[in-house]
């Protein structure tokens, strides 16, 4: 009786054991959450909840920055990811990837090299050279989204367009003028005027021209006409 106690309670440590391995097992495969340091200034919010400096982000977050405020989120080795004043994004990390879901403001992303980082908006999805480091700010606007490249290159995919734009160029992705939009300020974002406005231009010029001949005529006219009454003195 006593050697049957002792070989159920050898049986059932073992059985413990052999879970308790594959349970350790299991967990320490589950890969481990990248976490990121958020920098606020102004009024930030990150899942609808006030933010605040040194405090930790998670993949997945919806980081929103109102007037005049901006976040910057620092993750390690990847880099960084700053989202500016009226601004709104989504944040989606992981061991070597940066995905930002911009719905609108600007972002601007400083990826590492070996780390894929990529801007998703309405207009078109923004991919960097994982290659090397690269550093771009991407803009959503009503009716286009903008992208200027300070170092690096990116490729804008939109529809079955791709374009490169490297260091120190821009691209847009869109109509500049959307329905309902306010004008872009951007410079040389807005088309120079119609060419056909340019003959009404030269008739107002020609007409201007011809008043201003007409009433010269019309001055000399009336200075030399008429006649010379001459008065004789009597003796």
């Amino acid at each position: 009786m006593l050697c049957k106690n002792i070989f159920r309670k050898f049986v059932t440590l073992i059985t413990v054991g052999a879970v308790w391995c594959v349970y350790s097992m299991v967990v320490f495969a589950l890969p481990v959450d990248q976490t990121g340091e958020i920098t606020v200034t102004g009024q930030v919010t990150v899942n609808g909840q006030q933010a605040v400096s040194n405090s930790t982000v998670l993949s997945g977050a919806v980081i929103a920055a109102g007037a005049n405020s901006s976040a910057v989120v620092s993750l390690g080795k990847l880099g960084r990811v700053e989202v500016l004043a009226d601004s709104s994004a989504t944040l989606i990390f992981s061991g070597n990837s940066i995905v930002v879901n911009l719905s609108q403001g600007q972002t601007r992303v400083s990826n590492s090299a070996g780390t894929a980082a990529t801007v998703t908006t309405k207009d078109a999805t923004v991919v960097a050279d994982s290659s090397q480091a690269d550093n771009f700010l991407v803009e959503v606007e009503c009716s286009h989204t903008h992208v200027d490249t300070t170092s690096g290159l990116v490729t804008m995919k939109s529809g079955s367009t791709d374009k490169q734009i490297a260091a120190g160029t821009s691209a847009t992705a869109g109509s500049l003028q959307g329905k309902g939009c306010v004008p872009c300020l951007r410079p040389n974002s807005i088309p120079g005027p119609a060419i056909a406005g340019l003959p009404w231009l030269l008739l107002l010029a020609a007409g201007a021209a011809g008043v201003g001949i007409f009433l010269a005529t019309q001055s000399d006219d009336t200075s030399t006409g008429g006649g010379v009454i001459v008065v004789s003195r009597s003796s």
